[in-house]
């Protein structure tokens, strides 16, 4: 059974970085799967290139997803194209959804595959920080979707619905002087100074520095999402398990909670016990699936 997703039972399903357990994440083939799954909408994040070029990308540097190596800001847009962005994931790319060389995408070209999707979608972007050109990043998708015929009032570009987030602050004040705030996102996680120092890898002294740094950042996200300052909330799952008296405070203050990255059994069911709106998953037809068997009637 479909259910509306207007529906108050139903969460808003996010493709993270498109279907990005089937095919390589942030490729054409992740995202156009993601639509073929029916997701309300996809994730991205994005980076600027040498030549100022929005590309679809997780992390600064190449080496994890493509067979490059280096900053992503320190390569061109032509050269970035010369890499393969596919083949680590190891799955086969059907010729419908494009060639090897395809699969790279720039926010432009994202775009274009959700407005051919036929029906209205979602668009959640996230902007990387630390950023060599710091918030020369938000400027510049602000640009980029001002020149695609972006409308600021709605936040739309034609069938496409867009939001922003961003775990950095700064980003996010930044974003809400042209964007209104229903359509702004506070990344937060649950992160302990230990958890933060031993994950880096750091000395005691530089990854103590580093790590109070990084809370502190955190603390000051969270304070956004108290003042009310967005409209919509983006804890990971963990944050939600451990935090379960500031989520019911922040839903019951109205504000939209999106929780990333949910992909188990248990985690969709805590999410629909919370009563969280929209859930970005790497599996959006699996999820799908449970949502809808969840809602259908006799359940």
């Amino acid at each position: 059974m479909t259910v509306d997703e207007s529906g108050p039972h139903r969460s808003l399903v996010f493709a993270h970085r498109g279907a990005s357990a089937a095919f390589a994440e942030h490729t054409r083939a992740a995202y156009l799967q993601a639509l073929a799954d029916g997701a309300d909408g996809v994730e991205c994040d994005l980076h600027l290139t040498r030549d100022q070029h929005l590309v679809l990308l997780h992390d600064a540097n190449l080496d994890r997803t493509s067979d490059g190596t280096g900053p992503v800001a320190e390569r061109t847009l032509r050269e970035l194209r010369q890499l393969d962005f596919s083949s680590w994931k190891g799955a086969r790319i059907p010729d419908a959804y494009g060639a090897r060389s395809e699969q790279f995408l720039t926010l432009p070209e994202l775009l274009e595959l959700l407005r051919g999707a036929g029906r209205p979608v979602k668009l959640a972007i996230e902007l990387k920080h630390p950023s060599p050109y710091q918030l020369k990043l938000e400027d510049r998708v602000l640009e980029v979707l001002r020149s695609e015929g972006w409308d600021p009032a709605s936040s739309t570009v034609d069938n496409v619905a867009v939001t922003f987030m961003s775990f950095s602050p700064d980003s996010v004040r930044h974003l809400l002087q042209s964007v209104p705030a229903e359509y702004v996102c506070q990344l937060v996680d649950d992160l302990t100074l230990h958890e933060i120092r031993d994950g880096l890898g750091l000395g005691l002294i530089t990854g103590g520095a580093v790590a109070n740094l990084m809370k502190a950042t955190q603390l000051e996200g969270e304070q956004i999402v108290e003042d009310g300052a967005v409209g919509l909330a983006g804890p990971g799952i963990d944050y939600v398990r451990e935090n379960r008296a500031t989520i019911q405070r922040w839903l019951q203050a109205g504000r939209r909670l999106r929780v990333w990255t949910v992909d188990s059994e248990d985690d969709v069911a805590l999410c629909q016990e919370v009563g969280i709106q929209e859930i970005t998953t790497n599996m959006p037809a699996r999820v799908l699936n449970q949502l809808s068997e969840a809602s259908s009637p006799g359940r």
